[in-house]
């Protein structure tokens, strides 16, 4: 795959934290998770997921898959389409050796695809589930 990587930038919008864009959790391999209990989640170290955030209560269209083994965080979101992007580890660009996550249960990503800043990647999945947009605080990169 080929990446356009969009910087970070410092300046981040503010959001209500009561407003909840995500509609549909689903916890890969076991069920549903609540938007609540997720929010929950978020906080407890270390840090291990593999969900995929809906905008959409069929958990159908735009998502987020969050993937992290306490050490690796690696984020994409897709449109449902044509659009995808993916959190970027400037450290390892170019680099295509695996993080040792899988995305989708059984495809490798490698480690210029996830993030090494654990607490970076957490505040990423709290922005997208309250506003449902990619948090401009990380490194992305827009596959072409």
């Amino acid at each position: 795959m080929q990446f356009i990587p969009i910087p970070r930038r410092d300046e981040i919008p503010p959001f209500d934290p009561a407003e909840t864009a995500v509609q549909f959790i689903d916890n890969f391999g076991a069920g549903t998770l609540a938007v609540e209990k997720a929010l929950e989640l978020l906080k407890e170290r270390p840090f291990r997921a593999c969900w995929y955030l809906y905008l959409d209560p069929d958990g159908e269209g735009e998502f987020l898959e969050v993937l992290c083994d306490g050490t690796w965080l690696a984020l994409g979101c897709s449109d449902g389409g044509a659009e995808n992007y993916y959190s970027f580890n400037p450290d390892f660009a170019g680099v295509k050796e695996s993080s040792g996550l899988l995305s989708g249960g059984q495809t490798p990503v490698e480690k210029e695809l996830a993030l090494t800043d654990i607490e970076a990647g957490i505040r990423a999945v709290e922005y997208f589930i309250h506003t449902g947009r990619l948090y401009p605080g990380i490194d992305w990169a827009k596959q072409l």
